[in-house]
């Protein structure tokens, strides 16, 4: 039998390109960060006060350079200067701290919104439904909370303090342009509709670009995260070639975008630059008129031009790094987006799930009490014209599939490559929604819980298992919070866990994973087993759970998974014919329809597509 992630690859090349996250529009974004900086108004309000202040005083100067000009045609005296001269130097003296306090003041609002805006991203993604991760793939996920993230740090860092305190400038400057002559003014925002007639050609062209990159890198993601989880499975087919041309593909695309993004921003740059001339000129021209009319002071004729043309740095700047901006814009719109994912994902039912009429949730909370049996009321699963096909795909994983479990009983799902068996362990699970047709526990829909519930129902154990950081108890108290240590080294038990557990140095507070004890394949494997036992779901599903170990672990993990589901509904994709013999009875499956079904006795004796497996299977033995 092929694995799982054989199985997972042929669905995401049968679909193409995954549907991916929500993104946010521009105005959600700004209302979201709107919003956070109500929630912080010291900190908004002292950030605000800096940037007008140290763009005041570097505009002061300016203004008071015509008073001198004025004061020396008028012949004033010589003390009005000095103070004249004593006001300039203190306004560039104050400048600088004040300038200085802006930019770290920017900085730390920036920051504070960035670490809020993580922390609510990964909360969102953490609980989002597993069927929406599984449809949009990890690459797009993980981009958000890594390279998103990342992005938009390295923005707030360097493009949005100096934006901010740029934009600032230009209106003080502005302002003190029509203060000097409301003429003046007019003729330096003669340079507006240049300006805005570049901002026009260029936001509407790059902001949809920006995405695009962003969307770019994240298949780009996708397609390293898919070949090197199924690595094995990979180098099994000879598929290196394939996928390394798929990786190649998407980071051309990736190279292509950003020379893209490069020539667009060259373009604006030029647009710019004509834009500046345009004020300039009008303001040399206007100010010629002014002075030669005897209709302004040429303090005020001289101070006009140097105002426009202390904007060139902050235009200059905003220009420089508008590039920078776009690309957190876009990354706080996939993240904004990501947040409103999580809410429009939630889904409308009962969080305590319920059969016939009585709730199972408590049932998670239970003591272990020795054997699984004991403790958990089984409860018959039922699968009628079942459908599914994946987003892209032309033909459905699944066609009209019709199966039922007795209550406490055990079905093996056996197939080929593709023929819909990790699919159809996957709906059972609760992740995903069919086409067509039901999964019901007793007489409950599953479509008609929210994950929560489905979760106190069903528990599914993948070959994909893992070991987190930390003590070995708060790892098995992933599935039972509230369980005692004895009943921690009773699900050890069950799983023949527990002699090499009570071997460890510190028992069950013993650090494992990184940093801590390394553990084999087997021994996760049983530790994933363990915590099923401490879930305590009357129904399980085992999605090729022993796969990963070698023939001796195999062997001791099929026993350890036979106790954990005994007394269970249990739905197995078998890996090894072994387990399916162990089973009450056998699906195969092939091209997502049920084929065969019986027993391993009934299979082997009919001859067919199971039969051929069975001689396979002994004579590779």
């Amino acid at each position: 039998m092929a694995g799982k992630r054989a199985e997972e690859e042929t669905q995401v090349s049968a679909t193409g390109a995954r549907a991916a996250l929500r993104t946010a529009t521009g105005r959600e974004a700004v209302r979201w960060v709107a919003a956070h900086c109500r929630t912080v108004p010291w900190l908004t309000g002292a950030t605000v006060l800096a940037t007008v202040a140290g763009a005041a005083l570097e505009v002061l100067p300016v203004l008071l350079l015509g008073r001198v000009v004025d004061g020396v045609v008028a012949g004033e005296s010589q003390s009005i200067l000095v103070t004249v001269g004593a006001l300039m130097v203190g306004a560039a003296l104050l400048g600088v701290p004040a300038a200085a306090a802006s930019t770290y003041l920017i900085g730390r609002l920036g920051t504070d919104l960035l670490a809020r805006l993580r922390e609510g991203a990964v909360r969102a993604v953490l609980a989002m439904p597993s069927a929406r991760i599984e449809q949009v793939g990890r690459g797009d996920v993980l981009s958000r909370v890594g390279d998103d993230v990342a992005v938009l740090s390295k923005g707030i860092r360097t493009a949005v303090p100096t934006i901010l305190s740029a934009g600032v400038l230009v209106a003080i400057a502005t302002a003190g342009m029509f203060g000097l002559d409301w003429r003046l003014g007019l003729a330096g925002a003669g340079a507006l509709p240049a300006y805005a007639l570049a901002l026009r050609w260029y936001l509407p062209r790059s902001a949809p670009l920006y995405r695009r990159q962003r969307v770019a890198q994240a298949d780009r993601a996708q397609a390293l995260i898919s070949g090197l989880n199924g690595i094995d499975t990979v180098r099994a087919y000879r598929l290196e070639s394939a996928f390394r041309e798929r990786v190649t593909g998407e980071s051309w695309r990736v190279r292509d975008l950003g020379i893209e993004v490069f020539r667009l921003f060259g373009r604006f740059v030029g647009r710019e630059n004509r834009a500046e001339f345009v004020g300039l000129v009008l303001i040399i021209v206007v100010g010629y008129a002014l002075l030669e009319a005897d209709a302004a002071t040429l303090g005020e004729v001289s101070a006009a031009p140097l105002l426009f043309h202390r904007l060139f740095n902050p235009l200059g700047s905003i220009m420089f790094t508008f590039d920078e901006a776009q690309k957190s814009g876009a990354s706080l719109t996939r993240l904004v987006g990501a947040l409103g994912e999580a809410a429009e994902g939630r889904l409308v039912g009962s969080t305590t799930a319920s059969v016939d009429g009585r709730p199972v949730g408590g049932a998670v909370a239970a003591p272990v009490g020795g054997a699984v049996a004991g403790g958990v009321t089984p409860y018959p699963v039922t699968i009628e014209g079942l459908t599914f096909t994946y987003p892209g795909a032309e033909e459905p994983a699944l066609r009209d599939v019709d199966l039922a479990i007795p209550a406490g009983g055990s079905l093996a799902l056996v197939g080929a490559t593709g023929a819909g068996k990790t699919t159809l362990a996957a709906l059972v699970a609760g992740i995903g929604t069919p086409d067509a047709g039901s999964v019901r526990i007793g007489s409950t829909d599953l479509a008609e819980l929210d994950e929560a519930g489905a979760r106190a129902l069903v528990s599914i154990l993948t070959q994909e298992t893992h070991v987190f950081s930390g003590p070995l108890s708060g790892d098995l108290r992933l599935a039972a919070p509230d369980a005692t240590d004895a009943e921690l080294m009773d699900a050890l038990r069950t799983v023949g866990a527990d002699r090499w557990v009570a071997a460890l140095p510190g028992g069950l507070d013993t650090t494992v994973g990184e940093g801590g004890e390394r553990l084999d394949v087997t021994k996760v494997a049983q530790i994933a087993l363990a915590r099923l036992v401490l879930g305590r779901s009357p129904v399980v599903v085992l999605d090729e759970s022993t796969a990963e170990a070698g023939s001796q672990g195999a062997a001791e993990l099929e026993r350890a998974v036979r106790a954990t589901y005994r007394g269970r509904t249990t739905l197995l994709v078998a890996h090894r014919l072994t387990q399916a013999m162990a089973a009450d009875r056998i699906a195969v499956l092939d091209a997502g329809r049920v084929v065969e079904l019986g027993t391993h006795e009934e299979l082997v004796a009919l001859g067919g597509r199971y039969a051929r497996f069975w001689r396979a299977w002994r004579e590779g033995g």
